[in-house]
């Protein structure tokens, strides 16, 4: 790792964008980025697992898109393996490597010669994989990994936070739209009760009668007493 400070300004600022409205895409792109130039490195990915499989997200700079969806493609390699595994996959020296011939191919024609893959992990379980490349065969120190690891758990940290707020913005919709449906609902029952000279409860039990009928939704048969004049009886 180049230096302490510029983790330490890493983490910092990633843990300030939890704090932001984002998107997930974008975030993910820059976590890629920081960890790059962070180790060094020739690049880094990011792949997010979807019905049971590992699928490209991410991976900077571009000609790295190539090894990582050639992964999507085989099912097979080192992001791969550690998701399946849920622990660290290291690989010092590719040419030294038997297993993944398609990932070896992709990898040497873009002279990748190391690998280092870190499994995103929520709650004991694997969802993805944060993978990181380097032109120059070796062993991945310690501290390399560690500082990974956080970034990884940062990555997972966005991906929670991001579910959390979809399911916030789901549940307000979905509030926001019963509220509606019953101001709709209760100015509709208010016009045919004037109109037929009946209680609004008597109103309320014509229209629900009148939606089952016709198998139409109450909403919508109150939105055609106010904007459309029809009067069920």
């Amino acid at each position: 790792m180049q230096t302490t400070d510029l983790f330490v300004r890493t983490v910092t600022a990633f843990s300030r964008r939890l704090l932001t409205d984002y998107d997930v895409s974008e975030v993910l792109e820059e976590l890629a980025e920081r960890a790059t130039e962070l180790l060094d490195l020739a690049g880094s990915g990011v792949s997010l697992a979807r019905d049971g499989r590992l699928e490209a997200v991410t991976a900077v700079p571009v000609e790295l898109v190539l090894l990582e969806e050639q992964q999507t493609t085989d099912q097979a390699g080192p992001s791969i393996a550690s998701y399946a595994t849920g622990d660290v996959v290291t690989i010092p020296d590719l040419e030294q490597e038997e297993r993944w011939p398609g990932y070896r191919r992709v990898a040497a024609s873009i002279g990748i010669r190391s690998v280092a893959a870190v499994p995103l992990v929520l709650t004991e379980e694997a969802i993805g994989s944060f993978t990181l490349y380097s032109k120059r065969a070796g062993s991945w120190s310690e501290e390399d990994l560690t500082a990974v690891t956080v970034l990884a758990s940062m990555a997972t940290a966005f991906l929670i936070n991001a579910s959390a707020l979809a399911k916030q913005v789901q549940l307000a919709e979905q509030l926001q739209h019963a509220l509606d449906t019953r101001v709709l609902i209760e100015q509709a029952k208010g016009i045919l009760a004037g109109a037929r000279s009946i209680s609004v409860d008597q109103a309320y039990g014509v229209i629900r009668r009148y939606s089952r009928d016709r198998n139409l939704k109450i909403r919508d048969v109150a939105h055609a007493i106010i904007h459309m004049g029809v009067r069920p009886t």
